[in-house]
């Protein structure tokens, strides 16, 4: 019998794939960078390094097929394609949380098919921050052997669960669990925000609390708000629908917390990340390396190849966004210079970034 948690996963699954789940109103705020244009070059395109050390593993470019799915038997097909392409054209990836594999063990296998079909990639296992106090160090150990995972992503979604109705709405006791989790496991920890963002004072917790990475998961892609909405809809329940059509764009844009968060951690950028420009943007700006997973909800259903189609044109944009900007390798891309503009640098300005630093050529900040 397929439990409460694995219905939900596989619900999830096809509300992306089948609804208008993007933010409404609020931009991942990308139009608002502009990456200095370099007329002359003076490189080969073909011979740019996009190659990145992340977190112990070498990617072949800094981006990752950002957490989408498992736990369900439906989802063993779509994350088999998934792995398959990161693990062809070397880049990360990440499984969806594997709470329904602790609820129910026989759904291990939609998470274990991502290791046994990307043996060699960068790959990193996921629970819910809500979860972790349940779970403990034991519980959070099993997950990362369960996928042999490179680094384990725990996940703070605390306003998709304040709107759905089997939410979990105790946040307390998080910080120190994660805190806990980091000085034992070996195993690097990365926080990541589903859609809401990371602001600079829980960057600063984070750090201090010994995590390894920030996924910033920042307002502009998919809104779990949304999909919550649907979901509502379909049951009748009239108050969580409510709450979702409020809450849809809430938080802090992508490109403003990637900002908020360089507090000498890793930062990914994830959230409305949708071509190679908004790789290279966020590269420039300061991010390690970025992800994304709504544009291969759609190419999983149909499998390997349209993930990697998808995958490689992203990558190729990424490219030539490079070689425009005049930038040999990722290196380059960190220390390139990089305009803020619009709303992003007021809002910025008001949270006290002095964001002209990044018009700067050189590594001036």
């Amino acid at each position: 019998m397929i439990n409460t948690t694995s219905k939900r996963k596989i619900e999830h699954l096809k509300l992306c794939a089948e609804s208008t789940v993007e933010s409404r109103k609020v931009s991942a705020g990308f139009e608002d960078v502009t990456l200095i244009h370099r007329a002359l070059p003076e490189l080969n395109m073909d011979k740019l390094d996009l190659s990145v050390d992340f977190l112990g593993k070498r990617l072949k470019a800094p981006f990752l097929i950002a957490s989408i799915t498992g736990g369900h038997p439906d989802t063993i097909p779509v994350n088999a394609a998934l792995a398959a392409a990161a693990e062809e054209l070397e880049v990360g990836i990440g499984v969806g949380s594997q709470r329904a594999a602790i609820d129910d063990p026989a759904q291990e296998e939609s998470f274990r098919i991502v290791r046994e079909m990307a043996p060699s990639a960068f790959v990193y296992g996921n629970v819910g921050a809500a979860q972790i106090r349940e779970y403990g160090v034991e519980g959070v150990e099993k997950l990362v052997e369960m996928i042999d995972a490179d680094a384990l992503a725990i996940h703070l979604n605390f306003l998709q669960e304040a709107i759905q109705p089997e939410g979990d709405r105790d946040a307390t006791g998080c910080l120190d669990m994660i805190k806990e989790i980091s000085s034992v496991l070996n195993t690097p920890i990365i926080i990541k925000e589903t859609g809401a963002g990371i602001s600079r004072e829980d960057a600063l917790l984070l750090q201090k609390a010994g995590v390894s990475a920030i996924d910033v998961g920042g307002t502009g892609g998919t809104s779990w708000a949304g999909v919550e909405v649907y979901r509502a809809r379909e049951s009748g329940d009239s108050i969580s629908e409510h709450l979702g059509e409020l809450f849809w764009d809430f938080g802090i844009p992508t490109v403003a917390s990637i900002i908020e968060s360089r507090v000498s951690l890793p930062v990914i950028a994830t959230g409305g990340i949708r071509t190679g420009i908004d790789i290279a943007k966020s590269i420039a700006l300061g991010a390690s390396a970025a992800s994304a997973a709504l544009p291969f909800v759609g190419p999983a259903l149909e499998g390997k190849e349209s993930v990697a189609g998808v995958l490689s044109r992203m990558l190729d944009e990424f490219r030539v966004a490079m070689f425009l900007c005049g930038c040999a390798n990722i290196q380059d891309l960190r220390n390139a210079p990089v305009v803020v503009t619009g709303w992003t640098l007021e809002y910025l300005g008001q949270r006290g970034f002095n964001v002209k630093d990044y018009a700067l050529a050189g590594d001036a900040f």
